[in-house]
Parts: structure tokens; sequence; C-alpha cells
């Protein structure tokens, strides 16, 4: 069993820290760009007076990043060779998630949109598997080159992480489906030409079966944007979305009538392993941080490290890392043998943990640089706010932990 990271892959990280020095540092440092990363972050990405939307300069920063990645090959490596993509495996995206993390703030990695030069793309990945002809020539390349968006409206006003009890519905009516109800956090909509909506089609709620995922153009008449959503780390895009006997025909079911909810568990696994080796990524980078503040700072006349309450927490939080860095490779390099919903538990072992420790690095780095640490002067704050999120989205902290129980006591895991 070798733990190295294999050489052609080293040689890739290298290539890209080569493509963000080359490329993305200057685009960072022209135009006074470095307001959406330094202490105005908050204030340069946010139209406070457009309900709190991402300001539209921010949002065009973050389109010529992609841009440019795209055309230097890295934005699509996780995706197939046939559409542009360097057949990029579960295990390459972690070590290059947790790589680019552990760089801090910068254009090249904005976690706070899911932006990365090398991208996050599971619309792409379920509509590769379940998408018909014709969806896939309406959305694959449109979406790649930013000229499509789609929103995920599954968290309603009265259910989050209980998927099987939507209050949505959609009824056959002649050719046509008409859906009604409510979403909530309906992240994306304020831009999406499309929403991916859950509604119950059939059964009783609880059952698993029976909800069905439609691809509804945002235009249709009786989709309505309700309250856009204020979040401890702004801007939002996240509003409520009222769905008001709106039509759609057959053409716009995104997988199996019925059979949605594994269309949502493609869409969360994909994600959530994602999410653990960004969060493991950017948790070392507030280690490596704090260890480096601890040697230079020496208050009292001797090294601020050398004080066991500074060395604690510190090596605790170094071994869970290293604990954890271990479980997310092992665990992508089992999805990229076996069905996700065989590795669930790990998986949900994976972004809990991860989601946690990021959450207490930055914490730790806060109280290690004193007074400094607490300023926005500092990227821990941001780190924090925006990781804090992560143990409430893709499935709860409590949801993880009971998935993880579950299987653990022997309640298989549906597919």
């Amino acid at each position: 069993m070798d733990f190295d990271v294999p050489a052609e892959l080293r040689a890739y990280l290298g290539a890209l820290d080569g493509f963000i020095e080359a490329e993305i540092v200057p685009l960072q440092a022209r135009d006074d760009n470095e307001r959406f990363f330094d202490h105005r972050r908050e204030h340069a990405r946010t139209d406070w007076d457009n309900d709190g939307w991402p300001r539209p300069e921010w949002e065009a920063l973050l389109a010529e990043m992609r841009r440019r990645a795209d055309r230097a090959g890295h934005y699509r490596f996780a995706l197939p060779s046939e559409i542009g993509g360097s057949d990029g495996t579960n295990l390459q995206m972690a070590v290059i998630r947790e790589h680019l993390a552990a760089k801090g703030l910068g254009l090249h990695n904005d976690l706070q949109n899911e932006s990365s030069i090398v991208g996050n793309h599971p619309f792409i990945k379920m509509m590769l598997a379940k998408g018909t002809d014709a969806q896939k020539a309406e959305f694959i390349e449109p979406c790649l080159q930013g000229e499509r968006g789609v929103a995920f409206g599954l968290t309603e006003p009265e259910h989050g992480s209980d998927a099987t009890h939507l209050d949505t519905t959609a009824v056959k009516d002649g050719d046509e489906w008409v859906i009604n109800g409510v979403k909530r956090f309906n992240t994306g909509m304020h831009h999406a030409s499309h929403d991916m909506v859950y509604a119950r089609t059939s059964g009783d709620d609880g059952d698993a079966d029976g909800i069905t995922c439609f691809l509804v153009p945002t235009s249709t008449p009786g989709v309505e944007l309700g309250t856009f959503w204020w979040t401890f780390n702004m801007p939002t895009d996240h509003p409520d979305v009222h769905f008001t006997a709106v039509r759609v025909g057959d053409d716009t079911i995104f997988g199996e009538l019925g059979r949605g909810l594994e269309l949502a568990n493609m869409f969360v696994h994909e994600n959530r392993i994602r999410q653990a080796a960004s969060s493991l990524g950017a948790a070392q980078y507030c280690i490596d941080r704090s260890v480096g503040y601890a040697k230079e700072r020496a208050p009292f006349g001797r090294p601020l490290w050398l004080n066991q309450a500074i060395q604690f927490p510190l090596a605790e939080l170094a071994t869970e890392a290293a604990m954890l860095r271990v479980l997310v490779r092992e665990t992508a390099w089992r999805m990229d043998r076996q069905h996700h919903m065989d590795v669930t538990d790990k998986v949900s072992m994976c972004n809990y943990r991860a989601n946690r420790l990021v959450c207490q690095a930055a914490d730790q780095a806060i109280q290690t640089f004193g007074g400094m640490g607490y300023t926005r002067h500092e990227p821990f704050e941001h780190i924090y706010r925006h990781h804090r999120r992560y143990r409430i989205t893709e499935g709860a902290e409590e949801i993880q932990i009971r998935r993880v129980a579950g299987i653990l006591f022997g309640r298989a895991a549906k597919r």
C-alpha cells in the first residue's frame, strides 16, 4: 500500500501553482480586485441595496477566472475527456482541493462561491449519468460556458434534512405537470436559467420513492422569488422560491420518474467529499499560519510557541488533520471503485469531521493571533463564517452522524 501522492499528480499540482502565479495572481492584483479578498471583502462582494445579492463586478471577476482556467485546461479536470475534461478521479480531486484551499483566500479557489480553477461540477456529472440526449445538449456545454445556470431546489421552509417529507407536489394534468410549493435556500436563483425542483409525484410522506426532479425554467409563469436570506457570510444567493400552478412538460423530468432522491444523493455525495477535502485544506492553512505566528511572536521576552497553552491546541489540530487526510483520501479512492452509497458512511465521517475541524482551526488561529486575529485584516473570521455553513448544508452534522450510526448498527443505506 503506497500512501505517497503519485508523481504525475504532484507534477499537476505544480502546473496548477504555475498557472495561478502566471494568470490568477496578476488578475487578482489588477483594478483593485484585492478588495474582494482583503479586509474589504464582504462589502466589496455584497450589493447591500439589492437584497444583499453578489455585486456584478464580483461575479464578473469569478467568470473571468473560470474562463482562464478553462482555456488552460484546468476547469474541467474532473470531467470526462469527451467533454473536454481530464477524467480526473475522486482521489485526485481530493488532493487538489485540499492543496488549493491550503493556500488561503484567493481568486484561485474562492470557496464562498464554490468557485475554483479546478471546478466542482456535480450537476454536469448528474446530467452525464441521468440526462436525456436532448437535456445533455441543452445543458452541459452551456453550463460550462456560463451561458446557463441551474439552481438546486430541495430544502423547504418546513423540511430541511427530512427530504422525504416534501410539501412541494407535482400533479399530472394531461400532458403537463402542475407544480405547487415553496423552496428555501434555493442557492443560485438570482441568475439561474433553470431550477432543479424536487417534488412529490406519488407515494406518501416519508417514502424515498415517489419524489421527482424537474428542470424548471425560471421564466415559467408561476415561479416567483421570495425573501433572500441574509446569512452569516454575505453576499447571499439563497432565496425562497414560490411555485404556484407552474406547468411543465415531461421533457423537464430529470432522471427517472419518482427516483429524484437518487439524483439528490449523487449531488450531495459529490459535494460532501469535495467539501471535506477543502475544509481540511483550509484547516491546515489556519494551523500553519498559527504555528508561523507563534514562532515569530515573542511576548514577555520569550517565543510564544514555548507556551504549552499555544502548543497543545495546535498539536491536537495537526493530529486531527493528519488522521482526516488519510480517511478523506481513502474514501475518495473507494468512491472511484464503488457506488457512492456503498461508502456513504465514510463520506459522512469525512464531511462532518473536516467541517468541524476547520471551524476549530480558524477559531484557534484567531486566539493565537490575539487582537489581530479578530480583525478582518486576517482571513480567519471569513474562513470560520464560510465553513460554519458546511456543518449545516449538504446534510446537517447530526444527519451525517446519524448516517454513520445507521450503517454501524446494520441499517443499510438505500441506493
